[in-house]
């Protein structure tokens, strides 16, 4: 079970750091230092997509993280 576990959350941390790589790679190196714009801007189309993958997978990986850390608890 803890190592079906520890590969999920491999599968789902690679995957996180290639999407957080395809977000910042439009930016430059302003945006990883704070970009001082103050043009609002808002996210459409791929960029907003990118966003709530993001946003998702790193719950999944909070959640799986949690169980991992739980489960030898429950799992003797």
């Amino acid at each position: 079970m803890l190592t079906v576990i520890n590969i999920v959350m491999i599968i789902i941390s690679i995957t996180l750091i290639a999407v957080l790589l395809m977000q910042i790679k439009g930016e430059g190196l302003s945006g990883v230092f704070g970009n001082d714009n103050p043009v609002y801007h808002q996210r459409r189309g791929l960029e907003a997509t990118l966003y709530n993958v993001t946003i998702a997978l790193s719950v999944l990986f909070l959640v799986f993280a949690l169980i991992s850390a739980l489960a030898p608890l429950y799992f003797q």
